[in-house]
């Protein structure tokens, strides 16, 4: 982004009615810079929101942090310099680079480096944290040559890279990636040398950009991707199926189609981590069976749900695909080498994400591979991620029957668990990434959680399902607050894969059973994808709900079909 289109970005006027999104930025340096491409990049992120960006004193990011983390920020963004560690490794102040000097550098390093960890950790305990670590060249300090990579140095980066250990394996803390701020801003580009001794500002424009986009995506990340469906013939594997047979396709250095094999780890990789992967292909679905059987395939076939084999529209078998997960296209990905299949599937299902296989440029495959990292990766896996496929393929396969006898035989239990002062991460996840069963798909920052959450007369239940088939964890989050008489849901979310178990009139009987309530009201507004919510407070209502809809004890009880769960609350305070 260039520094004009920043500025006219963080000068436009939010939406009407946008809510106050506040971020503090601590760094050492004149920040006006950096504080509007911050502005900027979180504005492209939060669309919907007043973003404002406040900063500190110059010369003193150690102190702006400790006091940023007294404040009511959402957010904050931690930019740190090698002169921020100790002044002698700036270009602005001259305390000598003898060799006399080097161990006490190295001192000095070791126990800011040890304050601003300490300061972190504070900041993170009640607001998300996005740190950025030295990210400018060293001065020419050692004794040797540049070429060397100096005993010094080298003291100098394995220290601080102990502390960036330490703190990317703390909660509500991310760590900008320097493998990607290397690909988008080339260390040799950074310095700016007449701006530092100048105005204090040590960046050229198109760094500043750099880290200010990948500190706005630490701090906004988008939503994963659910589910991949991919192609087969020249995606999946090299060669035509139907031509060659399952014996002819290949994804090996051999028969240079590695690139295939590179595509199909990154598949097993992707369902390891709990992603749906599903196929659409023309082909015969004898033949497809026979492929997938080989024991030299990377991706595993009983990862593979559904498989869609036939002479068909692709459109059709990802329509069955979608149905058979219960997710919407949006949160799909389809993968394929032929722009005429892309270009039917995306028409059918505009919302699907289509994305081209290159067939013919390994490079363009293994910037492929990182375009599925970025839209599928998430900042933790979750017992969930492993149970979904597998919860899907049984739901499937099981056999229709009366509902109420099928729903008694399934043994179902349901844990919840009441804490609204240490909440579960899963919880926020769920919130944020559900929107068919959604009560009226408002999303928060990490910041915004935790300031809900501690609302006078705040609840928040986290509800995990087992039953024969299986645990489906985690699976739906209620949360809201008692005022007087009156009960008020304001969040409400369930997993898709929870569906057709009746465990939402569950959520409804657990409030009327914890609270001495005649009436609940929900914040209820119908979005363009909750209409599994709309429907069920159709049916208890008896039409379609109002704005906020109210259900009286009494009619609930009329109306709630038979449950058959077990029902377990654990309180932890």
């Amino acid at each position: 982004m260039k520094f004009a289109d920043a500025l006219k970005t963080a000068r436009a006027e939010p939406p009407a009615g946008a809510q106050p999104l506040s971020i503090a930025l601590v760094c050492g340096c004149t920040a006006d810079v950096l504080q509007t491409f911050l502005t900027a990049h979180l504005r492209r992120v939060f669309p919907d929101r007043r973003v404002t960006v406040e900063t500190g004193l110059y010369g003193d990011c150690l102190g702006n942090l400790q006091r940023a983390s007294q404040s009511a920020h959402l957010g904050i963004a931690v930019v740190v310099e090698w002169a921020d560690l100790d002044a002698r490794l700036g270009l602005r102040q001259t305390g000598g680079w003898s060799p006399n000097d080097l161990p006490d550098i190295l001192a000095t390093l070791d126990a800011r480096a040890a304050h601003f960890e300490a300061a972190v950790q504070t900041a993170a305990a009640s607001t998300p944290v996005a740190v950025c670590l030295p990210t400018l060249p060293l001065p020419p300090v050692a004794f040797t040559p540049g070429w060397t990579a100096s005993n010094f140095e080298t003291r100098l980066r394995s220290r601080l890279q102990f502390a960036a250990l330490r703190l990317s394996d703390s909660p509500n803390v991310g760590l900008v990636s320097a493998q990607r701020l290397d690909h988008l801003s080339p260390p040799a580009g950074r310095l700016n040398v007449k701006s530092d001794l100048l105005s204090g500002f040590p960046y050229q424009t198109t760094h500043a950009s750099a880290v200010a986009e990948m500190l706005a995506a630490l701090l906004r990340p988008p939503a994963p991707k659910k589910g991949l469906i991919t192609d087969l013939d020249d995606t999946l594997w090299r060669g035509l199926l139907g031509e060659v047979g399952a014996d002819g396709v290949s994804w090996n250095l051999d028969r240079r189609s590695h690139a295939h094999g590179l595509y199909q780890q990154m598949l097993q990789s992707l369902a390891d981590a709990g992603v749906l992967i599903a196929v659409a292909s023309k082909n015969g679905p004898l033949r497809v069976e026979e492929a997938l059987r080989r024991p030299d395939l990377l991706l595993k076939p009983d990862r593979l749900f559904p498989v869609e084999a036939n002479w068909g529209p692709k459109s059709e078998s990802i329509g069955r695909i979608l149905r058979a997960w219960n997710v919407g296209a949006d949160s799909v990905v389809f993968i394929d080498d032929s722009p005429l299949e892309l270009a039917e599937v995306k028409a059918a299902h505009p919302g699907l994400e289509a994305v081209l296989f290159p067939k013919n440029d390994d490079q363009a495959v293994y910037d492929l591979l990182w375009r599925l990292r970025d839209l599928f990766g998430k900042s933790a896996l979750r017992a969930e991620d492993h149970i979904r496929r597998d919860s899907l393929r049984r739901a499937a396969e099981a056999p229709a029957a009366d509902p109420d006898a099928f729903l008694r035989g399934m043994d179902g239990e349901i844990v919840v668990a009441a804490d609204a002062a240490a909440p579960d991460p899963r919880a926020l996840e769920l919130v944020n990434k559900t929107n068919q069963f959604n009560l009226n798909g408002r999303r928060f920052s990490e910041g915004e959680w935790r300031s809900y959450l501690h609302r006078p007369g705040g609840f928040l239940y986290v509800v995990a399902y087992k039953d024969k088939f299986g645990p489906l964890g985690k699976i739906a989050v209620i949360a809201g607050r008692r005022d007087g008489a009156v009960l008020l849901v304001d969040t409400w979310v369930m997993s898709c894969r929870a569906f057709s178990r009746r465990i939402e009139h569950q959520c409804v009987r657990l409030l009327f059973d914890r609270f001495p309530v005649e009436e609940i009201a929900f914040d209820y507004r119908p979005t363009d994808r909750n209409g599994p919510c709309q429907d069920f407070f159709a049916a208890l209502l008896g039409g379609a709900p109002s704005d906020v809809p109210r259900l009286t004890r009494d009619l609930f009880a009329s109306e709630c079909p038979p449950l058959f769960h077990r029902v377990k609350v654990i309180d932890h305070g």
